[in-house]
């Protein structure tokens, strides 16, 4: 079908659903606000992942579920649903302070943690990391990918080395007309960019251990964002054999640290890093060598989703998702103002707000043909790992969930004449909430800055790898208030100053009408879904498309439509 005329024969379709059953309006600003004070007070000690206040956190999220009036959703215990579902995950602290340093040709560094290098605890199961004088080598950014024609390790034996890299893809950096320019989707990062996928490939190249080189640009974030995230307790999916996934020493140092090793081996930092951007790159064996000793205390601990349910009437086994994470960074390392809580009132409390309200117009409308899962994840500030879990181990049919429309850190700063969705996937999806955005008036706008890799970033991304059709809906940046340039630097402060910070607090004069009237758009897109035999798909050139079709056979209704993916190239 052709797209516009899909999208034109979308919007008629959104435009003609009755007012009272399109719930315009029925999103409570008020109530947004009220649960996402809650969840952001200092009384949810930064709602850490299996934190102490863990128990309170999802207890009050099920109450409100509850409240809403939907129904439990997660595990059978004793033959009934309960609202939560068990996590099992490997969790490690560091013991002390670590005690690293590097010499580098001769000079001796100590490094410090947290101020110069994030130091992470070691999840390959270890409880103690001894390592004597490791040689450091420089693998550019660390990327094997054959179908790109591209290999940092050439072969090269990386067993019982360091493995010194670059963030991002190698054509982050690229100048126009650069070899490399364009491999790795320009500017929009892949995975090979992401920092989990560089300590996996380190892991299968049987190293030692990682030390990433920061930078604010190709990272996104600054380092107190590395820090924070980082030099506190780590935790990671139980694994078979976690030693395949993790090396035992994962790091971030600061680029000036870097420079400075390069400039003592002989080398030029910004030299290498162009080196690094060429197919024909050989790794660079640099004249230091790491020595690190330090204590941790890894255990299997149990976290949990918590999960409402909202059976269909006809189709009970198919499924819709929506989705966000409850977690956020708990209690850490003091701010300039000894503030050690680490709120998380717009990452994620805002989303978790929007997914109880989402609940209650759901439960207080006509029912839905298919089901709805109302899913608040655990461990997203973690490496998703909620949502890994879910995925992996789904309480409702994965290859009957029709789609996961998921939310994560929506701003209150009004209403918006755009929105996006976090990355560069392709899906038919997109239509869908291009369509129902059309009928508000809105229109769409491709992922502004996809050099952050957004789409791994969100637990999306989980359901994604399983094939499941997945969306992390943003908000826009063109401001009915104000236009893009207020919602440029609204969302550039917010990143600057309270991401990942203890600044990320309530306010009482935050603006929730933006944020209730996406969740009037997602609901009309779940309304589509929920009540058509649609089925939608990835583009037939994603990576995510072979996973969805081996699933094909258990979904029932009309044979699927011609691809409509254009949207969000």
């Amino acid at each position: 079908m052709n797209t516009a005329r899909w999208l034109i024969a979308s919007a008629i379709a959104f435009a003609a659903v009755p007012v009272a059953a399109q719930h315009l309006g029925a999103f409570s600003t008020q109530r947004l606000s009220q649960v996402d004070k809650q969840l952001a007070s200092d009384a949810f000690q930064g709602r850490g992942t299996a934190a102490p206040i863990e128990p309170t956190v999802i207890q009050y999220i099920a109450d409100q579920l509850k409240a809403s009036g939907v129904q439990p959703g997660g595990d059978i215990v004793n033959g009934k649903r309960t609202w939560f579902q068990k996590v099992p995950l490997l969790e490690s602290q560091i013991v002390g302070t670590p005690q690293i340093s590097l010499n580098e040709n001769g000079t001796v560094v100590p490094l410090q943690q947290g101020p110069e290098i994030a130091v992470l605890a070691p999840l390959n199961g270890a409880s103690r990391v001894d390592i004597e004088n490791a040689p450091l080598v420089f693998v550019g950014y660390g990327v094997d990918a054959p179908e790109r024609g591209w290999n940092d390790f050439k072969g090269q034996d990386m067993h019982g080395k360091i493995l010194v890299e670059l963030v991002n893809d190698p054509d982050f950096a690229a100048a126009p007309g650069e070899p490399v320019a364009g491999k790795f989707g320009g500017k929009a990062m892949t995975y090979y960019g992401r920092w989990t996928y560089k300590f996996e490939e380190a892991a299968r190249q049987g190293a030692a251990g990682v030390i990433l080189i920061h930078e604010t640009a190709p990272a996104s974030y600054g380092w107190e964002v590395v820090q924070n995230s980082n030099t506190n307790a780590q935790f990671d999916i139980v694994r078979d054999n976690p030693a395949a996934a993790h090396t035992q020493f994962e790091s971030w140092i600061q680029r000036p640290l870097a420079a400075q090793l390069f400039q003592r081996s002989g080398l030029n930092l910004d030299q290498a890093e162009v080196a690094a951007r060429r197919a024909d790159f050989q790794p660079m064996p640099l004249k230091a060598t790491l020595t690190a000793h330090y204590s941790a205390t890894p255990q299997v601990i149990t976290s949990h989703n918590v999960v409402g349910l909202l059976p269909g009437k006809k189709y009970p086994d198919e499924t819709i998702i929506y989705s966000g994470h409850w977690d956020h960074l708990g209690i850490g390392k003091p701010d300039a103002t000894g503030d050690r809580i680490y709120n998380g009132a717009v990452d994620n409390g805002t989303g978790i707000a929007e997914l109880i309200e989402q609940a209650r117009v759901w439960a207080h409308g006509p029912r839905p043909d298919r089901s709805i899962v109302f899913l608040a994840v655990t461990g997203e500030e973690k490496g998703l790992l909620g949502s890994n879990y879910y995925a992996t181990h789904p309480l409702y049919d994965v290859g009957k969930t029709v789609a996961n429309l998921n939310v994560d850190a929506w701003q209150p700063v009004g209403r918006q004449k755009d929105f996006t969705i976090r990355g560069t996937a392709k899906l038919d999806l997109i239509d869908d909430v291009v369509a129902a955005g059309k009928a508000q008036g809105r229109y769409y706008t491709p992922d502004p800055h996809p050099e952050t890799g957004g789409f791994y970033r969100s637990d999306h991304f989980s359901f994604a790898k399983q094939g499941v059709p997945a969306i992390s809906f943003s908000q826009g940046l063109d401001l009915v208030n104000g236009g893009t340039a207020r919602g440029e630097a609204l969302a550039e402060e917010f990143n600057r100053l309270h991401y990942h910070q203890p600044s990320d607090e309530w306010h009482a004069n935050w603006d929730w009408s933006g944020v209730a009237e996406n969740a009037e758009l997602l609901h009309q897109v779940g309304l589509r879904l929920a009540n058509s035999r649609e089925w939608p798909n990835w583009s037939a050139d994603s990576e995510f498309r072979a996973a969805r079709d081996a699933t094909a056979a258990e979904r029932t209704g009309p044979a699927p439509a011609p691809q409509r993916g254009e949207r969000g190239e």
